[in-house]
């Protein structure tokens, strides 16, 4: 799996893989949701950075297209003792692995696993570069939500620290790549310095753009930047660019609100907007094992429909 999946695939592309989930969240809506697709495969989550909802969700897809898993935790591996990248996943790959599912701090990570092994590879976030299977799960969840003629001239607005996010910058990719109009909000200083390679304009007012706007993404504030000259105060970041009730009061009446988690309950979204009956984040995290499982049957399996 390229780390730049979201950005180098073509609509058709796209369009196949959410065809693809579609027939696994039929899959997993019965009553024993599991299939035999993958059985024999072993899968191998290997983390380097802390994570609940990908994490879980792509041992869950494996285990429901019947793979083995295994799990590699930083903490209490050899990592701990000065092995290199290289080494660990070298030694991983010799147990027997179809698949590894990586997560790393550093950008370019996955892509350079891939050159090193023989297994798949999947991306499943590295440093401010890709987050390739959340973009997948999103357009899924607008696509159920919306209907499959809906992503040309949709209007999005990612809201938050763009810069450092990794949501921010496959989700602008994957939007455009069928179709959708985004626009990336927030203060200068939590912008991209330049929007080369982003197919998306800017805007340092959310007040301005917010009542235009078909899709309402909110990313994640990171608290470690606060104190730091890019995020002064979390009030003050709230006061600007949160979704406060008032403010969702103002988006138009079909106006969906997302945010691939975890959420700042009260600083990018209040609580009652996150529980309200605009918010599909619930419908995110659901979609995500479709879009997993999707993307290793592609992978391991034979990539056609699934009975």
């Amino acid at each position: 799996m390229p780390s730049d999946l979201a950005a180098r695939a073509t609509r058709r592309e796209i369009e196949e893989l959410l065809d693809q989930s579609d027939s696994f969240l039929d899959v997993l809506s019965r009553e024993i949701p599991k299939i035999p697709a993958l059985r024999g495969k072993t899968v191998v989550t290997l983390f380097y950075e802390d994570s609940t909802r990908t994490r879980i969700s792509f041992e869950t897809a494996a285990r429901r297209l019947s793979a083995d898993t295994m799990n590699f935790s930083v903490a209490t591996s050899s990592v701990r003792k000065g092995e290199s990248l290289l080494d660990t996943v070298r030694t991983i790959e010799a147990m027997g692995v179809d698949a590894m599912v990586v997560r790393h701090n550093c950008a370019g990570a996955p892509h350079r696993i891939a050159s090193w092994v023989d297994a798949a590879v999947v991306n499943a976030g590295d440093g401010r570069h890709e987050h390739p299977t959340q973009a997948l799960l999103d357009l899924l969840t607008l696509r159920r939500h919306l209907g499959s003629d809906a992503f040309r001239g949709l209007r999005v607005g990612i809201v938050g620290d763009v810069r450092h996010s990794r949501v921010a910058r496959s989700g602008v990719k994957a939007f455009a790549a069928v179709g959708a109009d985004v626009t990336v909000v927030g203060p200068p200083t939590l912008l991209p310095e330049s929007l080369e390679g982003w197919p998306a304009r800017a805007a340092t007012d959310l007040d301005d753009v917010l009542p235009e706007l078909d899709v309402m993404y909110l990313l994640r504030i990171q608290r470690e930047r606060l104190g730091s000259a890019l995020l002064p105060s979390l009030r003050e970041y709230t006061s600007r660019y949160g979704l406060t009730a008032a403010r969702a009061a103002r988006l138009k009446p079909d106006t969906v609100i997302m945010h691939p988690g975890p959420m700042n309950r009260g600083v990018e979204i209040a609580a009652e907007v996150a529980d309200g009956p605009a918010s599909i984040i619930t419908e995110q995290v659901a979609n995500g094992v479709a879009v997993r499982m999707a993307v290793l049957w592609s992978l391991l399996g034979s990539g056609g429909p699934v009975a």
